[in-house]
C-alpha cells in the first residue's frame, strides 16, 4: 500500500470526509483491521481564503507547494488536493514534488465518461464555475459543462463559504440546491458535479432527478485506487 498525501483544511469539513472515505474503502478492499496509510498536513482555510479574495493565486500555490513538499519529505508517495477550487495552482505543487499529483477533474471526468453521460452542470466556488481551469479539463474528455446563472453562482458561492466550509447545514440551502439542479436539469444536464468538496455534505443522490458525481468520494476512491494498485 502507498502512502497518499493529502493537502487538506480547505475546508477541514471537507477534509474529515477524505481521511473517512479513504480509510473505509481501504476497509472495504483489504478487509480485516486494514486501514490507509496516509499524511494529512492541514493548512489555514483564512490564509487561503484570502489568496483567493484578492486575486493572490500566485501565492496561494507557494504555500500548498510548500505543503506537498513537506507531505513528500515525511514519506508521501502521491498528492491529492482536498478541494477543486485550488487545482487551479496544481501546477505549483507539481513543480515542488517529484511524486504524482492525483487531479480531481480527472478521476471526475472519467467517472462521467463511465456514466455514458455528455453533457453535466456543474456546482462549485465562483472561481470553479466562472474559470476556465476546471471546466476545460472537464470538456478536454468531450464532455459539455453548463454552469448556473450569475444570481445562481452568487448563490451557490455564498452558502459554501458562509454555510458549508463552517459546518452548516440548512435545509433552506439544500432546496435552493435542488432548484439550481433543477434549472440545470432543464438546460439539458444530464448529470450534476458536486464540484465543491463541501457539497455532498449538503446534497445527496435522492436530491437530484439525474445522477450526482460527489468529487470528494470520486476523488478519495481514486486515490485508494492508485495506493493499491500493483
Amino acid at each position: 500500500m502507498k502512502t497518499i498525501g493529502l493537502i487538506g483544511g480547505m475546508s477541514w469539513e471537507s477534509s474529515l470526509e477524505y481521511y473517512r472515505i479513504i480509510n473505509e474503502e481501504v476497509k472495504t478492499k483489504l478487509g480485516g483491521l486494514h486501514s490507509a496509510k496516509c499524511i494529512l498536513y492541514s493548512v489555514d482555510f483564512e490564509e487561503i481564503e484570502r489568496y483567493q479574495a484578492e486575486g493572490e493565486w500566485e501565492s496561494a500555490g507557494k504555500l500548498l507547494g510548500n505543503a506537498a513538499q513537506s507531505l513528500e519529505k515525511a514519506g508521501a508517495e502521491m498528492i491529492i488536493i482536498c478541494t477543486n477550487t485550488m487545482h487551479k495552482v496544481i501546477n505549483h505543487i507539481e513543480e515542488k514534488v517529484s511524486l504524482p499529483v492525483v487531479h480531481i477533474a480527472d478521476s471526475t471526468a472519467n467517472q462521467i465518461l463511465k456514466s455514458k453521460i455528455s453533457t453535466v452542470g456543474l456546482l462549485g466556488t465562483k472561481y470553479t464555475m466562472e474559470q476556465d481551469f476546471y471546466k476545460k479539463r472537464i470538456e478536454f474528455n468531450g464532455i459539455k459543462v453548463l454552469v448556473p446563472n450569475e444570481e445562481d453562482r452568487t448563490g451557490i458561492n455564498k452558502v459554501i463559504y458562509e454555510e458549508l466550509c463552517l459546518g452548516k447545514i440548512q435545509q433552506e440551502s439544500r432546496d435552493y440546491y435542488k432548484e439550481v439542479i433543477k434549472r440545470l436539469v432543464d438546460h439539458g444536464a444530464e448529470g450534476i458535479i458536486l464540484g465543491c468538496t463541501e457539497i455532498g455534505l449538503l446534497v445527496k443522490p435522492e436530491d437530484s432527478e439525474v445522477p450526482l458525481f460527489d468529487t470528494t468520494r470520486i476523488h478519495a476512491i481514486e486515490s485508494v485506487n492508485l495506493a493499491l494498485a500493483k
